[in-house]
C-alpha cells in the first residue's frame, strides 16, 4: 500500500510539473501570438514608410535632374542665340561690303578707284565676318545628361528584406557560475562576418526550466558585446536560478534570441534566528550585536555580507534547504554562557558555502554548524552535535577546531575571512582561508540530522565587531579553487 502511494505520488508530481510546463508554454504561445498581431501591422507600416522615403528620394532626384537638364538647355540656347545674332550682324556687314566692292569695279577714275580699293581693304580687315568664330559654342547633343537606370533597376528588382542574423547557440557546457560571477559563451550556427555585436539579456528567477513570460523579474540588458563570451561580475545570488539569452546584431538589424538557458546559482540565503538567540545578542536584519544589558549596549557585532559561491551548469542532483517556519519559544532561547545565534535555514543535503569576516577588534568568536536541537546551555564545539572553528584574540590567542568538547590547535593565525564549506552528501565540513582559498581544517562526520549555520560571539574582551556572511551559496562541485 505504501509503495503504491509513493508511486502514485510520483505520478501526481510528474503530472503537476507537466501541467505547469504546459501552462507556461501556453502563456509563451499566447504572448507570441499577441506579438505577431502587433508586430505584423507594424512591419507593414515600417515597410510603407521605407518605400515612401524611397519614392520621396526618387521624386526629389527627378526634379533635380530635370532642373539640371533645363538649365543646360537654357545655357546652350543663350549661347547659340548670341552666336546667331552676331553671325546675322556679320552677314549684313559682309553683304554691304560685297555690294560696295562690286560697285568699285565700275569706277573709271584711277584715283577714285585707288581710294575705293583702299577703303574696301580696310573694311575687309575689320569686317565682323572675318573676326567671328565659325564654330558653334554649343551643340544640340544632350546625351551627356542621359541616365542609365539599369543598375538601379536591377538593385530594386533584387530588393529583399534585411539579412537578419541567425539566433546564436548557447554553449551550456562552457557556462560557469563562480564567485558572484557568471561566465557565458555562445556560438553562431553558421559563420557570419557581418555581425557587429551581441546583446545579452539576463534575469533572476526561482523557477527551473524555460523562462516564464510572467516572471516577477524583468530582463536586464548588456549591449554592444563584441565577442562570443561574456562574464557578469559583482552579482548577488539571491535567487535559485538565472535565465540567459543572447541575440546577434549586424549594422542593419537584430536577430532572434537564442534558446534561453537557465543556470542554477544554488543560492542559499539564510537569516539569523532572532527568536532563539542569546538575550545578550541583539539580532537585526543583517547583524548581531553583543548587548550586555539585554540589547542596549554595543560591544561586538556580527553582520551580514554579500554571498559568495559557484556552481556549474544545472545538475540533476538537487540540494535541499529548509527555512524554519517555527519560532522557538523563550524557554528554548540560548542562555548562560552560550552566546549563540543560529541560521534560520536548515540544510539536509548538498553542498553549502558561506564566509565570516572578522574585524580587527573582534576578540573571540566561533563559526560552524549545528543541529537545530542544540541545548540552550550548549556552546559550539562542546557537544557532539556542533562543529566549529574558534578564534580567540584575547590575552592568550588561540586558533582551534572544536567538536564534542575536543579542540585541535591549528597552525598559523586566523585569516581575516573564513570560508565554511559544508558537504552533507560526503559528510565533510571544511574551513578555508577565504582570501587565499587555502584549506584550514576538515571535519569528517555523518550528519544524521539537518544542520544550520551557527555563530557564537563571546563577551571576553569584546570592544569591537566581527562580520560573518549570512547570505550564502551552495557549490555543485566539492569546493572553490583551493590551494593545498
Amino acid at each position: 500500500m505504501d509503495s503504491q502511494k509513493e508511486a502514485l505520488q510520483r505520478i501526481i508530481t510528474t503530472l503537476a510539473n507537466k501541467n505547469e510546463e504546459l501552462h507556461n508554454f501556453m502563456e509563451t504561445l499566447s504572448h507570441s501570438l499577441a506579438g505577431v498581431q502587433v508586430n505584423c501591422p507594424q512591419a507593414v507600416s515600417d515597410l510603407e514608410e521605407e518605400f515612401d522615403r524611397l519614392f520621396t528620394i526618387l521624386v526629389e532626384m527627378k526634379e533635380s535632374m530635370i532642373n539640371t537638364i533645363k538649365q543646360e538647355g537654357a545655357k546652350k540656347t543663350q549661347e547659340l542665340q548670341h552666336q546667331l545674332t552676331q553671325s546675322g550682324g556679320a552677314l549684313k556687314s559682309a553683304v554691304e561690303l560685297l555690294e560696295f566692292a562690286n560697285n568699285a569695279l565700275d569706277i573709271k577714275d584711277e584715283d577714285e578707284f585707288t581710294k575705293a580699293a583702299k577703303q574696301i581693304k580696310d573694311r575687309v580687315t575689320m569686317a565682323p565676318a572675318f573676326r567671328l568664330t565659325m564654330k558653334p559654342k554649343a551643340t544640340d547633343n544632350m546625351d551627356h545628361l542621359m541616365v542609365d537606370f539599369n543598375q538601379e533597376r536591377q538593385l530594386l528588382q533584387n530588393l529583399k528584406f534585411l539579412p537578419v542574423p541567425r539566433a546564436p547557440e548557447m554553449e551550456v557546457g562552457d557556462c560557469l557560475v563562480l564567485d558572484n560571477t557568471v561566465s557565458l559563451a555562445w556560438k553562431m550556427p553558421v559563420e557570419d562576418s557581418k555581425i557587429d555585436h551581441y546583446i545579452l539579456e539576463y534575469r533572476k528567477t526561482d523557477h527551473e526550466g524555460l523562462p516564464r513570460i510572467k516572471d516577477e523579474r524583468c530582463w536586464e540588458v548588456v549591449d554592444n558585446i563584441k565577442t562570443t563570451e561574456y562574464s557578469l561580475s559583482g552579482l548577488k545570488f539571491d535567487s535559485k536560478f538565472m535565465n540567459f539569452r543572447v541575440r546577434a546584431c549586424n549594422k542593419a538589424a537584430a536577430g532572434e534570441y537564442s534558446d534561453p538557458v537557465t543556470l542554477e546559482t544554488r543560492a542559499f540565503n539564510f537569516g539569523f534566528d532572532s527568536s532563539s538567540s542569546h538575550l545578550n545578542l541583539k539580532v537585526e536584519d543583517r547583524s548581531v550585536e553583543w548587548d550586555p544589558q539585554g540589547g542596549k549596549g554595543l560591544e561586538s557585532k556580527v553582520k551580514g555580507k554579500e554571498n559568495k559561491g559557484r556552481s556549474g551548469t544545472p545538475s540533476p542532483k538537487r540540494t535541499s534547504t529548509t527555512r524554519s517556519p517555527a519560532i522557538r519559544g523563550g524557554r528554548d532561547r540560548f542562555t548562560g554562557e552560550s552566546y549563540t545565534v543560529l541560521g534560520d535555514t536548515s540544510m539536509d543535503c548538498g553542498q553549502h558555502y558561506w564566509e565570516v569576516k572578522a574585524l580587527k577588534d573582534c576578540k573571540s568568536y566561533s563559526v560552524g554548524v549545528s543541529y537545530r536541537n542544540l541545548g540552550k546551555f550548549d556552546q559550539l564545539g562542546k557537544t557532539n552535535t556542533t562543529w566549529c572553528i574558534h578564534i580567540n584574540n584575547w590575552l592568550q590567542p588561540s586558533f582551534a577546531a572544536k567538536h564534542n568538547n575536543k579542540a585541535k590547535s591549528l597552525d598559523g593565525t586566523a585569516p581575516g575571512r573564513i570560508g565554511v564549506f559544508c558537504d552533507l552528501d560526503s559528510g565533510q565540513l571544511s574551513f578555508y582561508n577565504a582570501e587565499t582559498k587555502q584549506l584550514i581544517h576538515t571535519f569528517k562526520a555523518k550528519f544524521s540530522q539537518p544542520v544550520v549555520p551557527a555563530f557564537m560571539v563571546s563577551p571576553v574582551g569584546c570592544h569591537g565587531r566581527c562580520t560573518p556572511t549570512r547570505d550564502c551559496i551552495l557549490y555543485q562541485r566539492t569546493c572553490p579553487v583551493i590551494k593545498t
